[in-house]
């Protein structure tokens, strides 16, 4: 049980803040279906610079783990610009400009981790091996019954996701700047009617769903494969916006929607090793996550209540 909810909060974490990203663009009125892609490049983005900083200044990778975390953000929210613009500016089909730059990530990213490794390094490898993230646990929390194991051996994103989600959810529940964004996504012209500019407001959304989701890329390199590799791009970003639509575009049922698809996962890992079940049958029950997404989807999709402007292009001029 302790090791289902350990792997289950390592990989659901992750996930909710990606999500929470979504949440954002999506409250915003811009469809984000681009997150898969945003996490992967910020991954790639956080990876790459710790590797060449470590490698010219012959630091520890281990020593440059937050640095990693921030350029990660950055590298998400640098990407992210380029569905802002398409979908703004430009006003193209939000949902084609979020599938189209899955795609460009993918193949982008794993293209120049290729060349650079073959450049810089004199490897042919199409992954950054960044080693593993340093665990700790809290003693006094962790003899807990059950409980506890939320306590045991966390990686040190864990924590700065959480922080940053209820930083997250305070901005968009209880500040003017939160206000704004949600009406966008219901009203885009009663915020335009008080003086302030909708894209302004979409842009700074879609940004900060860039940042959210590098975050949540760089904690699954840490945390699965302990490298940038081509495993990044396992339709993680998918179920992020799976759980953030079962969550009905809220935090906190977004919140247990990602905590269930953790679960799944680390159940689904537990019972083969259990069982002692070939890796060909393994690989089968690790689709558990994405079977219960379906499921979900299913049988509550009926009760969502979107954002009444989500995905319509925002004209100016139309009443």
């Amino acid at each position: 049980m302790e090791t289902i909810i350990i792997d289950g909060l390592s990989f659901g974490l992750p996930l909710f803040i990606m999500a929470i990203g979504g949440i954002y663009s999506e409250r915003s009125g811009i469809i984000n279906l681009a997150i898969e892609g945003l996490q992967g490049f910020g991954a790639f983005f956080g990876s790459l610079s710790i590797i060449l900083v470590g490698h010219f200044f012959d630091i520890p990778l281990q020593k440059l783990f937050y640095l990693a975390l921030l350029l990660s953000m950055f590298g998400g929210m640098l990407f992210s610009t380029l569905h802002g613009l398409l979908c703004i500016k430009f006003k193209a089909n939000q949902v084609i400009s979020g599938v189209v730059i899955n795609i460009l990530s993918m193949a982008l990213t794993i293209f120049l981790t290729t060349q650079i490794n073959s450049i810089v390094f004199g490897a042919m490898s199409d992954k950054f091996r960044i080693g593993t993230s340093n665990r700790f646990t809290i003693e006094f929390l962790a003899k807990i019954p059950i409980v506890g194991a939320a306590f045991k051996n966390i990686y040190p994103f864990q924590v700065v996701i959480l922080i940053i989600a209820v930083f997250a959810a305070y901005v968009l529940n209880k500040t003017r700047f939160g206000l704004r964004l949600r009406a966008c996504g219901d009203n885009p012209h009663s915020v335009d009617a008080a003086g302030v500019e909708v894209s302004r407001i979409q842009y700074l959304a879609v940004m900060i769903s860039g940042a959210l989701s590098g975050l949540g890329g760089i904690s699954f390199a840490y945390s699965i494969s302990t490298n940038f590799s081509p495993a990044i791009y396992m339709g993680y970003g998918y179920l992020a916006i799976a759980a953030l639509i079962f969550g009905n575009w809220k935090v906190l049922p977004t919140f247990g929607a990602c905590l269930l698809f953790g679960f799944a996962r680390s159940g689904g890992y537990y019972i083969a090793q259990l069982l002692k079940m070939p890796s060909t049958f393994s690989d089968l029950i690790m689709i558990l996550p994405y079977v219960l997404t379906l499921l979900l989807l299913i049988f509550f999709s009926k009760a969502n209540h979107p954002p009444r402007a989500l995905g319509e292009i925002y004209d100016k001029g139309k009443r």
